[in-house]
């Protein structure tokens, strides 16, 4: 069984992901809404939770864990595979890079994502060893907006324009979209950021790294009451999910 966990309902879009690939893969799923958002929360932080996270997981029968949070993905994987020798864990860099790498012509390479996983750098160091220049821009307004159900219009369109003609200007030719939120917003940040830049979504390159899993129901677990829950896995299933909310950690 897959175990994923984020800080809170934008992993949905990564078990949208796996849905498309395997349709009854049978998933245990955790937000952790108590403390969001991990994307302004310092390393420290991150890591003792996302260590409190995969242990949860396990002791609820997952086999496997995908990190979904880009934050925890940048600022805990390591930690998290040296502590968890024995299961598989995936986190969102490693294959957006290796896709971005392969998209990419000009090695001029753009990433948005949340405070915290801009502030990390790991997407820079791990390009510059590529030869790839990174221009990075953090998208904090991104994220409320998905979570009020706007993914589209004028509003949405001029917070866009403004966190992305930075990168427009550098004449990037990829784009990472570096929070799990933003694939929500991908017709929009295509029409803003133009045609010709190829938008990566870690999600989609994610998902070829499972390489088994269990069929059956999944569950849907929140350490607290997830806002607007239904309007996301909405966007996302296009069907209602029933949330578990239960915070493990709340001691």
């Amino acid at each position: 069984m897959i175990g994923v966990f984020d800080s809170g309902v934008g992993g949905l879009t990564v078990v949208k992901e796996i849905y498309k690939a395997y349709p009854n893969c049978k998933i245990v799923y955790f937000g952790d809404t108590a403390r969001l958002p991990y994307g302004t929360k310092g390393a420290s932080f991150v890591k003792r939770y996302s260590k409190k996270i995969v242990k949860w997981l396990i002791s609820h029968g997952a086999d496997s864990i995908i990190i979904a949070c880009n934050t925890s993905s940048a600022w805990a994987a390591d930690s998290l595979r040296q502590e968890f020798k024995d299961i598989p864990i995936l986190e969102m860099i490693g294959p957006a890079i290796e896709q971005a790498c392969l998209y990419t012509k000009n090695k001029r390479i753009g990433i948005i994502g949340t405070p915290g996983t801009i502030r990390s750098g790991v997407y820079e160091k791990r390009l510059a060893k590529k030869g790839c220049r990174v221009f990075a821009k953090a998208c904090p307004l991104f994220v409320p907006m998905v979570e009020e159900g706007l993914v589209s219009g004028n509003i949405v369109e001029e917070v866009a324009k403004r966190y992305l003609a930075p990168l427009k200007a550098k004449g990037i030719d990829v784009l990472i979209l570096a929070c799990t939120h933003y694939p929500l917003l991908k017709s929009t940040i295509q029409k803003i950021i133009g045609k010709e830049v190829r938008i990566v979504n870690p999600a989609e390159a994610v998902v070829k790294g499972i390489g088994f899993y269990k069929k059956g129901k999944s569950s849907f677990y929140f350490s607290d009451q997830p806002y607007n829950l239904q309007k996301i896995s909405k966007l996302c299933f296009e069907r209602k999910i029933k949330p578990i909310v239960n915070d493990p950690f709340n001691s």
